[in-house]
């Protein structure tokens, strides 16, 4: 049996994890959105759906080993409600990665921070209203500033695609990491973990932005407030679809796993 990690190596882990995550999924939207030389014509879904999917494989293999590079607070909680991980080590995991995404968005702000001042901070930490996101792809200039609508979708749409795209992020975690089921060989599970991410990008992200992380929003979103980006906390959206929705998603993701797909491994050597 593996020693379990101290506090403060999850916070640190997480912290590092985290910010990977985030410097590098901010920081293509960014980039797409906002350096010269790729603006607009290299903007696409693909793209950033490829980044972030990159971003979380780096995320996973750089701290993996240490935590188990949860660097998502629904992973974190789903895994207690299942019985995956003492409650009494959540606060250390949530801790680095609320403080982990903050300092991601710190990364990408002065990696990009002329192009933003000259575009007016835009949104670029997090989903919803006034993301450049929504913006790009959907056209929108979006004068539904209450925070009913993003895009053509309302927030309640919104709502109802985070709790199934974490839903889905972790019925696949469990998958991809356990044993007993078809999981990779040869140190790819982190790999795999993150064309997860792009897969539910792809199909499954165009309604919300799929944040399925509440760190990855929540903490982007407060750097972005406090740097002068407008409207980030207008209306419900900040606290209701990227965070309670994305841990209702994770818990049901993960209980789905324990009671509909588990019992059903086989396990190995016919054990």
């Amino acid at each position: 049996m593996s020693e379990e990690p101290s506090d403060k190596a999850i916070i640190i882990a997480e912290i590092i994890g985290t910010g990977i995550l985030i410097l590098l999924g901010d920081g293509v939207v960014a980039n797409v959105a906002l350096a010269p030389r790729l603006a607009p014509q290299a903007y696409s879904w693909l793209l950033i759906a490829f980044g972030w999917a990159f971003a979380v494989a780096m995320a996973v293999y750089a701290v993996g080993g240490i935590s188990g590079a949860h660097i998502n607070p629904a992973v974190t909680i789903a895994q207690a409600v299942n019985g995956d991980l003492p409650w009494r080590k959540v606060p250390a995991y949530l801790v680095g990665q609320f403080i982990g995404a903050f300092l991601g968005a710190l990364g990408v702000y002065l990696v990009y921070y002329e192009g933003l001042k000259a575009a007016g901070m835009p949104n670029v930490w997090c989903t919803g209203p006034g993301s450049i996101v929504n913006k790009a792809m959907w056209g929108h200039t979006l004068s539904e500033i209450s925070g009913k609508y993003i895009g053509t979708f309302s927030t309640t749409n919104a709502f109802i695609a985070e709790i199934i795209g974490t839903w889905m992020l972790l019925i696949g975690v469990y998958a991809i990491t356990d044993r007993d089921n078809t999981g990779p060989g040869s140190n790819m599970a982190p790999w795999l973990i993150g064309m997860l991410v792009g897969s539910i990008g792809f199909s499954l992200g165009g309604t919300s932005g799929y944040a399925i992380n509440p760190a990855r929003d929540l903490s982007p979103r407060i750097f972005g407030a406090l740097v002068g980006t407008k409207g980030l906390f207008t209306g419900w959206y900040w606290i209701g679809p990227p965070v309670i929705g994305a841990i209702i998603g994770g818990i049901l993701g993960a209980l789905t796993y324990k009671y509909l797909v588990k019992p059903f491994v086989p396990k190995r050597g016919g054990a």
